[in-house]
């Protein structure tokens, strides 16, 4: 990979920038409540573009544009899905959790049910959740890296880890705040400005190339005489003849063959494709072939549809799960705050989302050697040079690295400080030092993960994480807030129904990734049916259990849905994980609409 000063210089200048500014915020945060929930201050302009920044993710940035490029019409399920999850969590969830008074997600599960056995419980998939969720932004940081120098994947996963892990132990919510609401007015500005100029390129026609119109029904074809490395096993897909000449690894010449139509042939890691200008793109297999299929939404079968149901499920009702999302509702001062923040969350997410979708059907006609090797989150990265070849090319692509970077600390930033404030409150004492003790430790695992475990789709990795939060948190906080009868022994045989469903889809796709893609379609997308079975034990065993409920319960109700300037909201006690007179000097911040 050729160096791109421009675009290591633009990520040099973000991380010293997120630096510079968590450094600064940090200055001002000094107690437990300061590190947890930013002292509950948060006016809700700046919480919406905090929360956009750290949800758009490395799935947004990258991931989206990739699988546009690969699946064409049914991808765009993934957008419309991330942003229509704050819909709900709007009408059903925002308000009530923050009245709540909770400061962590397993702390609301102890307040509304009583029980410090499903607090621990809770604990416990709140750390998974959140260090499967960084996994991808760590792995989306080497690949943003590699993209743009000659540096192993594991630099960009370990840089992300430095920087987030400072901030974090620095300033916890206070200082991260702060730098998340930059990262998202940076990321939407490094996203929109490439796709104007590149949508200006294609439109005056100013590139060398002459790309295959998407409205073809032909499979893209290779503009130009086009080398390919495989650098990892794939069984690409063709349609039509293909020549290609291949040299194996230990071969010291290429040979020519011809792949004949509607085959499908395995490559080997390390084997170098060598492809002439206007042959047919070969596919990775479960990607689209042909530009036909790509542009109308696949349907051929009911696992198709079925599979699209599910992804649904999982996206629109998965956001209400995510610990990072949830924990910034705390910091609002009042659950009317929390639900205009929701509001304004919806119009930024629904503005960022139109680009990607843009740059990944730029991306099918100018890098379609992305579908030879399935790196297809690289598409973003790879798109402005390939339009653009030369300096103007480098400085657009300088722009994309410094919104990628962005939305790796962003993302990273906010999972960190939520798993880390779970860990200080519920494994530790809860002190501030304890709190930095705790994002040491969630901040090297996931790290370690990332380097160890090879890279997938960020969307459809990401689209794991939200059937896993769908299908335990979900049904725990819907009925938590608006069924009266729901138990603590309902709760957890919910999130154990749901979340061990799908942990073990997880399991049989990874088997089923390194041993021939035999698993059916509910591994990959399961939680059209995890999520009506969690809902489904929570209810049943609930009834069963009708002593489970707390004793508090009308006071605990009353206090989740009172309008706000009756005063019914209490804040939940900070002595309990700090210092006492903490609660006379949290009471100082003032808010602002």
């Amino acid at each position: 990979m050729q160096l791109n000063p421009w675009a290591l210089s633009s990520i040099v200048l973000v991380a010293v920038l997120t630096f510079y500014l968590g450094h600064r915020s940090s200055r001002f945060a000094n107690t437990t409540h300061d590190f947890l929930v930013a002292r509950r201050t948060v006016r809700s302009r700046r919480n919406a573009a905090a929360i956009s920044g750290e949800y758009l993710s490395a799935a947004s940035f990258l991931g989206v544009a990739g699988i546009v490029l690969k699946d064409g019409a049914d991808a765009l399920w993934y957008p419309i899905g991330f942003t229509a999850g704050y819909l709900a969590l709007m009408l059903f969830v925002a308000a009530p959790l923050r009245r709540s008074g909770a400061y962590t997600l397993p702390d609301f599960v102890e307040a509304r049910l009583g029980s410090i056995h499903l607090r621990r419980f809770s604990t416990a998939f709140v750390v998974f959740i959140g260090i499967l969720y960084m996994v991808p932004q760590l792995q989306g940081a080497g690949l943003a890296l590699t993209s743009i120098a000659p540096a192993p994947v594991w630099v960009g996963s370990v840089l992300v880890t430095i920087v987030v892990a400072f901030n974090v132990i620095a300033g916890g919510m206070r200082a991260i705040t702060v730098v998340q609401a930059f990262q998202y007015w940076l990321k939407l500005f490094a996203i929109a400005a490439p796709t104007f100029v590149l949508c200006v390129v294609f439109l005056g026609g100013g590139t060398s190339a002459s790309p295959t119109s998407l409205g073809t029904p032909a499979p893209p074809v290779f503009t130009a005489d086009t080398k390919v490395d495989v650098q990892e096993d794939v069984t690409l897909q063709v349609s039509t003849l293909t020549p290609v000449r291949v040299r194996e690894p230990g071969e010291s010449a290429d040979h020519e063959v011809v792949w004949p139509s509607e085959s499908a042939h395995p490559v080997g890691e390390g084997t170098t494709l060598r492809f002439a200008a206007g042959t047919p793109v070969p596919v990775v297999s479960q990607a689209v072939v042909s530009n036909a299929n790509w542009l109308h939404p696949n349907s051929e079968s009911l696992a198709d549809l079925l599979s699209t149901y599910s992804l649904i499920f999982a996206t629109f009702l998965g956001t209400m799960g995510l610990p990072h999302v949830l924990v910034r509702f705390y910091t609002n001062p009042d659950g009317k705050a929390a639900r205009r923040t929701t509001v304004h969350v919806l119009l930024l997410l629904g503005l960022f989302y139109l680009f990607p979708t843009l740059l990944g059907a730029l991306s099918r006609m100018y890098v379609p050697e992305l579908l030879v090797t399935g790196k297809t989150d690289a598409a973003v990265m790879r798109l402005p040079l390939a339009m653009l070849p030369g300096v103007g090319g480098q400085i657009v692509g300088a722009v994309t690295a410094a919104g990628a970077f962005a939305a790796f600390l962003s993302t990273s930033s906010g999972l960190l400080v939520s798993v880390a404030g779970v860990v200080s409150t519920d494994v530790l004492p809860g002190r501030v030092r304890d709190f930095r003790v705790a994002t040491v430790i969630v901040a090297l695992a996931p790290m370690l993960l990332a380097i160890l475990l090879r890279p997938n789709d960020l969307s459809l990795s990401i689209g794991m994480t939200f059937a896993l939060a769908a299908s335990t948190f979900c049904p725990l906080l819907l009925l938590g807030v608006w069924w009266r009868r729901l138990s603590w022994q309902g709760a957890m045989a919910g999130m154990v129904v749901g979340g061990g469903m799908v942990l073990s889809a997880l399991i049989t796709n990874i088997v089923s990734g390194y041993t021939g893609d035999w698993a059916p379609w509910f591994t990959e997308q399961p939680a059209l049916i995890t999520v009506p079975s969690a809902f489904f034990a929570t209810i049943l065993v609930s009834l069963a259990t009708p002593r489970g409920a707390p004793d508090d319960l009308n006071s605990v109700m009353l206090r989740l849905h009172a309008p706000d300037p009756l005063g019914f909201m209490r804040d939940r006690a900070v002595a309990r994980f700090g210092q006492a007179e903490e609660k006379a000097r949290t009471s100082k911040g003032r808010h602002r609409k």
